[in-house]
């Protein structure tokens, strides 16, 4: 069942300079207890969508629907109760400096009527379940960039949620913080089922965690689909672009020094079981060909191993064909690429 529905969704700002249509005709569904990604570059609209989602943004036109019920049908104090059910963490954390961890916690429950009691024990637990028991009384400016993020996760879930919006939540962390903040998110995910919808410019950030992806580009959805699929057969020059320079691939991408750059170029993606083959080796030998591998590089994609290659064949080569077919019968998937394959 979709918990989220984007239909037709559209905002537009007015400046100076004239109208700045950010959002452009959006529609996306999103299953209950997923974990979505949403990327793009810098300047894609993907942190205008998610403010839209929870209307602290409000559409210029389509609707968003929770559970069924549209958000702009809402009034302001039922809107407001909605939110509860919709938890917000940020890029910079957003803390109140001047409070304690617990403080921090139990705010959003004193905004909810709760007693002091009652709000003191559920920030305990919250503060338990994020490894944070032992700071209850430190300070935000006392903690870590990873312990600050885990207190946001904290009060988030304070409401007890049923959806989770993180935007750009890691890419002020460094790369093992990053990590361990996603193995959280994911327990929440699985523990509790409360569907996650993570906005990010990191691709390594998407293929660690979520289930499905929508790729932005200038306000508009070009790609969206299940991240295996989108990883293995990207359609979009912007899907293909953020793949390609993921910086954080478990093996690092090369370009050999002999670049031909004037044949036919094709990427192979190995599946399991022709990774453990010598293929490309066995390729050479059987055609008495060389190739020119531009790029290889493998990846952890939803906790199963894929390696890919960018591949040249000689400028002059008239075996072409036989050798993709040769390819296709060793288990290997092929796509053409027209682009430039860059370092």
């Amino acid at each position: 069942m979709s918990e989220i529905i984007i239909e037709n969704l559209s905002k537009s700002f007015i400046s100076k300079d004239g109208t700045i249509e950010a959002l452009k005709n959006i529609s996306l569904s999103i299953e209950k207890g997923d974990i979505y990604g949403i990327i793009g570059m810098s300047g894609a609209g993907k942190s205008t969508l998610v403010r839209c989602i929870n209307f602290l943004e409000e559409p210029t036109a389509g609707r968003v629907l929770i559970e069924g019920k549209s958000l702009g049908d809402f009034s302001k104090r039922e809107l407001q109760k909605k939110r509860e059910d919709i938890g917000m963490i940020f890029q910079h954390f957003n803390l109140l400096m001047q409070k304690s961890v617990l403080e921090n916690v139990c705010f959003p429950l004193y905004i909810q009527k709760k007693s002091r009691k009652e709000a003191k024990e559920k920030a305990l637990e919250l503060l338990d379940l994020v490894g944070l028991s032992d700071k209850k009384n430190a300070y935000p400016a006392q903690l870590s960039g990873g312990q600050k993020q885990r207190v946001a996760i904290a009060r988030a879930l304070a409401s007890t949620p049923k959806i989770l919006l993180c935007d750009e939540a890691t890419s002020a962390l460094d790369p093992q913080t990053t990590s361990s903040i996603l193995e959280l998110l994911k327990d929440i995910n699985q523990r509790f089922g409360i569907t996650i919808v993570i906005i990010t410019h990191q691709m390594s950030v998407v293929r660690e965690i979520c289930s499905h992806v929508a790729i932005m580009q200038t306000g508009e959805v070009v790609e969206t689909g299940l991240v295996t699929e989108v990883f293995s057969h990207p359609r979009s020059k912007v899907a293909k672009e953020l793949i390609y320079k993921d910086s954080d691939a478990e093996t690092e991408m090369f370009i050999t020094e002999d670049r031909i750059r004037h044949g036919e170029m094709i990427r192979i993606i190995f599946s399991e079981n022709s990774a453990f083959e010598p293929v490309i080796a066995n390729l050479v030998l059987t055609f008495q060909e060389p190739v020119n591998i531009l790029k290889a590089f493998t990846k952890n994609v939803g906790g199963v191993a894929k390696g890919e290659m960018i591949l040249e064949f000689k400028k002059d080569s008239t075996r072409k064909e036989e050798i993709k077919a040769y390819l296709k019968e060793h288990g290997i998937e092929i796509e053409e690429v027209t682009e430039d394959v860059d370092a």
